[in-house]
Formats: C-alpha cells, structure tokens, sequence
C-alpha cells in the first residue's frame, strides 16, 4: 500500500490556503513521485501544524498546493533531549542528525572540541548547518514528525557548556564510566546529552563537562563509535524516561 508524500513547508497557510513549494520538494513530488495535478498528500510547517494538501500544479521548481484540513500531528516526546554532538565527518554527522530526528531529540548542538577531525567557521559552518537541517527535514518528512529539531550553530565546547539551559540532568557517556543508565532516577522533562568526536573527548574536556554538572555514564561493554554512541544513547534515554518507553 502506498504511504501519502509528506512535505515540509515552513509558510504553511490555513485550510484552504495555497502554497508553493521550493525546489527541492517541488522536484521531488514532480520529478522523482512523478505526482499529477490532484495528488493528495500532507505539508508540515516543522513547528508542530500538519494539514492535508492537494496537488494543482507547477513545475519542477515550483509545485502549487491547495491546503485542505488540519490533521493531528504525531506527538512530541514527554522528554526534551539536547544532544550535544561532536562533529564527525561527513556521512557520520548526517547519519546522527538524520537518527537523533527520527529518534525526538528536540535540538542539537554540533560541537567542535580538541580532538575534532573537521574544522568549521564563518561561510563554511552556514553551509554544513544548512545541510544538516535539510537532512532533518528529510528525517521528518519520512518518519512522520512534524516539529523539527533546532539545530544550532556549530560551536566549540566551552560555549556549548556554557549555553545549556539550567534544567534536566547532563549525562555523558564514556566507556570508564562505572554507572550505566538503567540505576538514575527519572530526569522529568529535559535531559542533555553530550557526545565527543571521533576521538573522544580529551581529558581537559572531559573535566570541564564535569565542572559544567554532566554525570558521566556507561552505554554498555563495547567503546562506541561516536555516531554509535549518539543514536544508542537517545534510543536508551527515549525507551527508559521518554515515548519509546513501554
């Protein structure tokens, strides 16, 4: 059985609005679903509103839409998960922003620390952010989830520790941790979680993220690769305290 198409489309007007679609989502409805004028599907603001469309026409780099009625949107996670993720390269970083989307992770930090492979500033790192919230679109429209992610700007660690919001437990996973996850008590609505790069954080890091309240915590017997860690951590946190769980 055929699923509806399911697109973003952040300027998303009320029921029986009309809408272009950018480029991309235009091409792909057009070009790649091979869509015709009165295919039905649904659009997603990102920002939690979901409604059911109709296909009119355009072209390849601008679909036209009729917005029909609100649908109810999958829900958010009870949990509020900040991931905060060194920055791995290439396939390895879209890998967890793609996974942590479809996971529920409600915002991700990309974190630049010492051991760090890729280097990322000024028109370089608007580039990688623009494609890492395009990967999360992606996520988003074929999982099901209408909020996306916020995805914040690239950043090294003592700024990232020092922009966490004040509330939920920080926990960092590390193969010398002695506790694992299953003994902590339930965190309530928002937990942060911080992940190192592909050479793990060093050993300075590792105290400042202990200075900054961050409990240190094992994912099992093995040493993880660094996007093995996020996605393990998130599914592990969102199956004990989260939607997941049950």
């Amino acid at each position: 059985m055929s699923r509806t198409p399911r697109i973003f489309c952040p300027d998303l007007p009320d029921t029986g609005g009309a809408a272009t679609l950018g480029e991309s989502a235009s091409r792909h409805l057009l070009k790649v679903l091979r869509l015709k004028p009165r295919a039905e599907l649904r659009v997603f603001d990102g920002r939690g509103r979901e409604h059911a469309a109709r296909l009119t026409g355009g072209s390849v780099k601008a679909a036209a839409i009729e917005v029909l009625e609100a649908c109810e949107p999958a829900p958010e996670s009870p949990l509020s998960i900040r991931l905060l993720q060194g920055v791995g390269r290439g396939e390895r970083m879209d890998l967890v922003i793609q996974k942590a989307t479809e996971l529920g992770v409600a915002a991700i930090v990309p974190v630049l620390s010492a051991r760090s492979v890729v280097r990322l500033s000024g028109e370089r790192a608007a580039r990688r952010r623009e494609h890492w919230q395009s990967v999360a679109i992606g996520a988003c429209e074929q999982c099901g989830r209408a909020t996306l992610p916020a995805i914040l700007e690239p950043c090294g660690l003592d700024e990232a520790l020092a922009g966490l919001p004040a509330d939920g437990p920080r926990l960092l996973p590390h193969p010398a941790a002695e506790a694992g996850l299953a003994g902590l008590p339930a965190p309530g609505p928002a937990l942060t979680l911080l992940i190192g790069p592909e050479g793990g954080l060093d050993d300075g890091e590792v105290r400042a993220a202990g200075d900054a309240g961050f409990r240190p915590v094992r994912l099992g017997p093995r040493v993880l690769r660094t996007e093995t860690a996020a996605i393990a951590a998130v599914a592990l946190v969102q199956s004990l305290w989260g939607d997941l769980a049950g």
